[in-house]
């Protein structure tokens, strides 16, 4: 398998190239650029979770042999850093109704499913070519991306791990896991701004050529472990499978059966793989994009028109405070059969006017896939109450959106299937939402947000998880705040030789 970029003028890369340098140098984004294998559910029961990521996984890494993806995933998929043994369980709420849980590693979020792994092949892609130059990870995050790939990369040797997170765009326990974060080769920094401010400036680093030749000439080169890293995108593909091979272990499901799954997102990476896991033969009905009121995804599948010139609003759900979705890149160069000229117009309309238009066959194409609607605050409060109240199970805000958007969806559907609701990250990770839904405005008044993690589980029975437990002792490290425009010479700032 390799890869080319979506803007098209980057030439072939093998997957070890794709994962050091993360966005291709003409800054697309990196695809297959062979046809897909493809999987049959019915042959893939009765493993393990870590010899289906093995299975998935060893396709797309053409230049890593069978022992160095094999070690990588043993270590990643461990009992040290995840508290299931299936890793990613499925919890069932009522006949048709599922979650998947996708936060039981070391931050507590989904990104940590990739974000164990790609460390791991970064390193070895480095041992292997004996690539003495220094690797700076560079990562925007909307709140859950930077922990999760702090807690991967930190105290590797020959890699360095910078984050830029919004200032005010994350919630306080997501802000208090990066800024207490320990390691030697770690750098976070809150930017001003909204998190397009952040990912926006990353990008301009990665696309400055002068920046890239004087970074070079000291020993270093970027990467990303943000999802326009193909190797954070692919990982997320084997928890589709899992999902699915779980209900037909449970006999919930015959072999070949569709179901949906619903998916709350902000960049499209995560649903982006589960759109890449119906192209490996997974059977897929319908993918539900579930978006809060910052809803320029569901406006574009809804109407074929991206526009991202809007107010962007701080919402319960932060991690899809989102309105530039980089990820959408990756799917419309595979719906409109890798036509780079027509994604190169695109994403230069988007740059100069924030706005770009598919044509008829292509929205056609998006909506035989996807279906897509938004749920506000209050929807996300109300719902948050609802699954306690009848299943005593607690969701945390993103979460909940997908259980809205999933009752819009059954409501103007001829049929429902199993939907699977990507359940992507622990509700104490926004401890303060989930109790003020739970209990009320008056009940948590003048109580701090780590407090309230005690306040949640002493209420409602359920543990904190050890990683949120311990912040309530860890002392505050990172504390620099600066504007966007100074992010390049922040990173400058933070290598040795500069």
């Amino acid at each position: 398998m390799h890869y080319y970029s979506t803007r098209g003028n980057s030439g072939f890369a093998t997957a070890s190239t794709v994962i050091l340098d993360g966005l291709a140098p003409d800054g697309g984004l990196y695809v297959p650029s062979e046809t897909l294998p493809s999987f049959s559910p019915e042959n893939m029961q009765g493993g393990s979770y870590q010899s289906l990521a093995l299975e998935i996984l060893k396709p797309f890494l053409n230049d890593f042999d069978k022992r160095e993806i094999e070690e990588a995933v043993n270590t990643a998929y461990s009992e040290r850093n995840f508290d299931h043994p299936d890793i990613t369980p499925l919890k069932k709420l009522s006949g048709d109704l599922y979650t998947l849980e996708l936060w039981h590693g070391p931050t507590c979020a989904f990104k940590d499913i990739a974000l164990q792994i790609l460390p791991l092949l970064m390193r070895t892609t480095q041992i292997k070519h004996e690539n003495d130059r220094g690797i700076i990870v560079l990562t925007a995050t909307s709140g859950d991306t930077g922990k999760s790939a702090l807690e991967g990369f930190h105290d590797i040797p020959g890699i360095k791990i910078v984050v830029y997170y919004p200032e005010k765009g994350v919630s306080e326990i997501q802000k208090l896991q990066m800024t207490t974060q320990r390691g030697s080769n770690v750098s976070v920094a809150a930017v001003k701004g909204n998190f397009d401010h952040a990912q926006s400036g990353v990008k301009d680093i990665f696309s400055d050529r002068e920046l890239a030749e004087k970074l070079a000439a000291a020993g270093y080169r970027l990467s990303s472990a943000n999802s326009i890293n193909w190797g954070r995108l692919i990982p997320q593909v084997v928890y589709y499978f899992a999902a699915y091979l779980k209900l037909i272990e449970q006999k919930a499901l015959q072999p070949g059966e569709k179901v949906d799954f619903v998916v709350p997102t902000g960049n499209f990476g995560n649903i982006l793989a589960g759109y890449y896991a119906r192209r490996l033969g997974l059977p897929v009905n319908r993918l539900i994009c579930a978006t809060n009121i910052n809803n320029v995804l569901s406006d574009f599948i809804n109407s074929g028109r991206y526009n991202s010139n809007r107010k962007l609003h701080r919402t319960l759900s932060p991690s899809m405070d989102i309105l530039v979705s980089s990820n959408l890149e990756r799917l419309l160069f595979e719906l409109t059969g890798h036509d780079s000229i027509l994604i190169r117009r695109w994403m230069a309309n988007l740059k100069s006017k924030s706005e770009y238009y598919v044509g008829p066959g292509e929205k056609e194409k998006i909506e035989k896939l996807f279906w897509s609607d938004c749920a506000d605050d209050d929807e996300t409060s109300q719902m948050i109450a609802y699954i306690y109240d009848h299943y005593h199970y607690l969701i945390d805000t993103h979460t909940a959106v997908g259980m809205a958007v999933l009752q819009k969806y059954r409501r103007c559907s001829d049929r429902n299937r199993p939907a699977i609701i990507l359940s992507t990250a622990s509700p104490f990770k926004f401890a303060g939402s989930v109790a003020r839904a739970l209990f009320g405005s008056d009940h948590i008044r003048g109580i701090g947000e780590l407090d309230l993690l005690e306040m949640l589980a002493r209420e409602t029975g359920i543990a904190v998880p050890p990683a949120l437990a311990r912040l309530t002792s860890e002392p505050v490290i990172h504390k620099e705040v600066i504007a966007r425009e100074n992010m390049r010479h922040h990173l400058l700032s933070n290598l040795p030789d500069f």
